[in-house]
């Protein structure tokens, strides 16, 4: 069974990773492509690709630079409320420790509605690591035709090439802005997913569906951040609760970005088939060009900020179809692999031993 999976990461990585993509294994188009290519090529492969700033141009939030301009979006959007999520460290919808037991536990942001002008203040503000928090607009409720209706005339409603290949027009269409401490955990979506950059850029990390496994899925309790006090300065302070009753919630173990060489040790220790295996794929998404983002797809996100400070992005979630992939999916997904960890770890240090081994035998 372990070496089939194996054989099947491999299989898989082989037909993702097309000839001609750049460095990080994700293809690059220099134009929109038809709907019959980007059906054919990419959607009916389940396979990424970027498609260049061409596809963009002629909207009027790139190509008259008005996401750029401060001025205008407070005009536009002068009296509206939006979402702002807050943390501790610009990690919402990740794992943390558990603020009353061992352990960690899925954390979700505290959310509070603001003037869009405040809001603005605020994602820049927060950016600075002396932030005690840090604030997100990431409302994922088709928030580009609600909270923020004013300026959705400045990009495109739908991307046609792709409602055209998909067969339907976007379930949602969200906007997103943030600092350089926003950064978004492994995680999947059950879209068809193309991914605009207004400003800034955003890196991401994909692994395939069928890598499942090296991520560690796991059930965490959940937990939400709330308003608890402000501190003299008149700032913020969050805490963290676990909501009760306890609920439960399946959640990658994996972090790819640990803060110290302790945190990498025990990750490396915890998870070896993502640490001592194949890198993921990894791209990064400039201003104006649209990373399509598979369904099932894992990807872990973050951002550099324009100079204004933030990164501003819209995405397009199409209804995926729940075809023979996604049985497959979660078929493999249902796949005890505990063996494989076990083999991978144990490989792993074989390899080591027999280092230490010939460093010692040396004259």
């Amino acid at each position: 069974m372990e070496e089939s999976v194996r054989g099947l990461w491999t299989e898989a990585r082989e037909l993702t990773n097309p000839v001609g993509a750049d460095s990080g294994g994700i293809e690059r188009l220099e134009s929109a492509p038809s709907p019959l290519q980007f059906l054919r090529d990419f959607v009916s492969s389940n396979k990424p690709v970027i498609i260049s700033s061409a596809a963009t141009r002629h909207w009027p939030a790139i190509s008259r630079s008005l996401w750029s301009d401060d001025a205008y979006l407070r005009r536009a959007l002068s009296g509206r409320s939006v979402s702002v999520h807050l943390t501790p460290d610009g990690r919402a919808d990740a794992l943390v420790p558990s603020p009353s037991k061992d352990g960690l536990c899925f954390a979700s942001a505290f959310v509070q509605s603001m003037d869009f002008s405040e809001a603005l203040r605020l994602i820049e503000t927060t950016g600075e690591e002396s932030s005690p928090v840090v604030a997100y607009a990431q409302q994922q409720d088709d928030c580009l035709r609600g909270e923020y209706a004013a300026v959705a005339g400045d990009v495109d409603v739908h991307i046609p090439w792709a409602t055209e290949a998909i067969g339907c027009l976007p379930e949602a269409v969200n906007l997103w802005i943030g600092n350089a401490r926003s950064h978004t955990s492994y995680h999947k979506d059950h879209y068809e997913n193309l991914y605009a950059v207004i400003t800034g850029q955003k890196h991401f990390l994909l692994l395939p569906p069928t890598e499942v496994h090296r991520l560690y899925v796991r059930d965490y309790p959940a937990a939400r951040y709330i308003a608890s006090s402000k501190d003299n300065g008149g700032d913020l302070k969050l805490k963290l609760e676990l909501e009760e009753p306890e609920t439960m919630v399946p959640w990658c173990s994996v972090d790819p970005y640990p803060a110290s060489d302790e945190a990498l040790s025990e990750q490396i220790s915890s998870f070896p088939l993502y640490f001592n295996g194949p890198k993921p794929f990894q791209c990064t998404v400039r201003a104006g060009e649209i990373l399509y983002l598979p369904s099932m797809w894992f990807h872990h996100v973050a951002q550099s900020p324009d100079d204004n400070g933030r990164t501003i992005a819209v995405n397009y979630w199409y209804d995926m179809q729940f075809d023979l992939k996604y049985a497959y999916y979660n078929f493999l997904q249902s796949i005890n692999l505990k063996c494989l960890s076990a083999v991978a770890f144990t490989q792993e240090e074989d390899r080591h031993s027999a280092k230490r081994d010939c460093k010692s035998s040396e004259p």
